[in-house]
């Protein structure tokens, strides 16, 4: 426990008994334990697990004060912006890159997250923008839709259907085909998961079929070593088509995007150089 009050008080710039005292005083007023004291373990108690997305509201909302108080001072400073690993290689990074030449006294702070992780990371005001897969319906979030991402099968240019490519390909031909894919996990889901999904689904493919990579740079090094196919957005593989090492399958019966969405805090505070990014995303 020690352990944690240590992390908790580096993260606040307050002493370890500062951090016990006033977590002691708020269970006291609560009139119930915030935490379960274990052997090696600090967790959240029922009370404590009801208590914490209020405590992240006004977290955020402080953080929102602060950003609103710092833009009447200057019209530049940081900007955090969160956004799905595979949109960097996607339209997004010539619009942040034109934005980071166009206003150099802003500071785009950038990191990478699940679609779901993005949201979080928005509601909690950890950062001020978010880029990710499909909407999120949480009424203290808003989302638009920019664009939407056109996703392609790709294949070696040495597969057996690439020379068919003036011919569309019906996607059940592809069944007996080697795929790669992103890990299959229910709890991080991505609108462009569920769109692979869909393309096996209607090839009819089988979870023997596929091989699950987490990478997506390491994917497109596979296939065009020819370990398989992968359906993956068009935007991510433009030098590989560019450069002769990856084709396209044109297919016949699948046309598949995933909607690219930005998001902000539905009551949040939105400094200039905020608003003026999300004007260029548009």
């Amino acid at each position: 426990m020690r352990r944690h009050h240590a992390r908790a008080s580096e993260a606040l710039f307050r002493s370890q008994p500062a951090v016990s005292r006033r977590l002691a005083l708020l269970e006291k007023e609560l009139g119930m334990p915030l935490f379960e004291r274990t052997p090696g373990a600090l967790v959240l108690s029922e009370a404590g697990r009801v208590l914490l997305p209020y405590a992240e509201t006004v977290l955020a909302a402080l953080r929102d004060a602060e950003a609103a108080v710092d833009g009447l001072r200057s019209a530049v400073g940081p900007l955090a912006v969160a956004l799905v690993g595979t949109l960097a290689s996607s339209r997004l990074t010539a619009v942040l890159r034109r934005f980071a030449e166009r206003h150099p006294k802003i500071d785009v702070r950038l990191q990478t997250a699940t679609s779901d992780e993005v949201s979080e990371l928005v509601r909690r005001a950890d950062v001020t923008m978010g880029l990710r897969y499909g909407p999120d319906l949480a009424p203290e979030l808003h989302c638009e839709e920019i664009f939407a991402e056109r996703q392609v099968i790709v294949a070696a240019p040495d597969h057996r259907l690439a020379d068919t490519r003036k011919i569309a390909i019906a996607i059940g031909a592809l069944g007996s085909e080697r795929w790669i894919a992103f890990p299959d996990n229910p709890a991080r889901p991505e609108a462009a998961n569920r769109n692979v999904r869909r393309a096996f689904d209607a090839a009819g493919v089988s979870e023997a079929q596929i091989l699950r990579i987490d990478s997506l740079t390491a994917q497109k090094r596979l296939i065009e070593a020819g370990f398989g196919i992968a359906l993956i957005p068009d935007s991510s593989v433009q030098e590989e088509l560019a450069a002769g090492s990856l084709v396209v399958l044109d297919m016949a019966d699948l046309d598949i995007t995933a909607p690219v969405t930005v998001v902000t805090r539905a009551n949040g505070y939105l400094s200039g150089a905020a608003r003026t990014l999300l004007a260029e995303l548009r």
